[in-house]
């Protein structure tokens, strides 16, 4: 049976799990209590039996990011917005919608847009050699990925996210090792992950550079349509780049005693210091309470009661080997 990498987002004020059979999403209101939303992952692309196929379970990665993870990091701002006396604001509709779109038409400028264009206007300087021209254009998005990184994380708000991220990390290390799912036992764990979404996405980076230097067209050759075939060229391999950066990661998961692939994850492992914090317990407790029903559902939790069925939300999960109890 094939193992299942259990891992989740942190959100608002909370964290994201979510396994082979569903997701839970653990907020702290303003009140200190935690809230708790659990439901089944229904979605083919984690039912399906080609949705576990290699190089196509990696677009599982993008869903998570793009539908799940958007969503249930909605739901987290409704909760944390909650006044004393029950009234929240919704984060639905033309709102969500919005937000999403803005979200996305920023990241898609930022770490499409930017380089592809900054990368065009060096390459001037060389020759104009459609290689060099892609090299440039990894390396800018590289650059403009830590700086962005760095810049988010000095705000007071983003610290905080990157605590519950601290937080996630800690509480799937600590049952990967078997240890007690406590506040206690999990603060003993790091706060980096080899499976963590900062590591994918530099991963996706590197191998952009590979895969998109043969579509570097030469612009003195073919004009305007030549940046706009690229760029587009760029959007449409996204799902193609995702899907094998997510086998590098799964597989270097899989081996990282191994001292080549120690040295391999060592860049995405310096990474996550921009994007994770130490956490504190009551951080960690929500990381717990997420991850507790998740495990229920998938046969690895035999002290909870079942995972009952829940609406909205849509769920995404990940590849599961044989259950376990573990120790509460």
């Amino acid at each position: 049976m094939a193992t299942q990498y259990y891992g989740g987002q942190a959100v608002i004020e909370g964290v994201m799990m979510r396994g082979a059979k569903a997701m839970a999403v653990a907020v702290r209101n303003p009140q200190g209590e935690i809230e708790l939303h659990e439901e089944p992952l229904k979605a083919k692309i984690y039912t399906a039996k080609w949705g576990q196929w290699p190089f196509v379970r990696g677009l599982s990665m993008l869903w998570d990011a793009l539908g799940l993870g958007f969503r249930a990091l909605m739901w987290s701002a409704e909760v944390a917005t909650k006044e004393p006396d029950g009234e929240k604001v919704e984060f639905t509709g033309p709102v969500a919608w919005t937000t999403i779109g803005v979200s996305l038409l920023f990241a898609v400028g930022l770490f499409f847009l930017v380089p592809t264009l900054a990368a065009r206007l060096l390459a001037t300087f060389v020759n104009d050699d459609p290689m060099i021209d892609a090299i440039f254009e990894g390396v800018i998005r590289v650059i403009i990925f830590i700086a962005y990184l760095w810049v988010i994380g000095r705000m007071a708000e983003i610290r905080r996210v990157f605590g519950y991220h601290g937080a996630e990390h800690k509480t799937i290390n600590a049952y990967e090792a078997g240890a007690p799912l406590t506040p206690e036992s999990v603060q003993k764990f790091s706060v980096q992950h080899t499976r963590c979404g900062t590591s994918f996405l530099l991963y996706v980076i590197v191998i952009s550079i590979i895969l998109f230097a043969p579509l570097t067209f030469n612009q003195m050759e073919n004009g305007a349509l030549a940046l706009v075939l690229r760029f587009a060229s760029r959007l449409l391999l996204v799902p193609v780049v995702a899907s094998i950066a997510y086998e590098m990661i799964r597989f270097s998961a899989s081996h990282q005693d191994h001292w080549l692939m120690r040295i391999f994850i060592k860049p995405g492992l310096w990474l996550q210091k921009l994007t994770t914090r130490e956490p504190d317990d009551s951080m960690v407790e929500c990381a717990i309470a997420a991850l507790r029903p998740v495990l229920q559902a998938d046969g690895r939790l035999v002290d909870e009661p079942a995972l009952p069925a829940a609406p909205s939300l849509n769920g995404a999960g990940k590849p599961v080997e044989e259950p376990v109890a573990i120790p509460a």
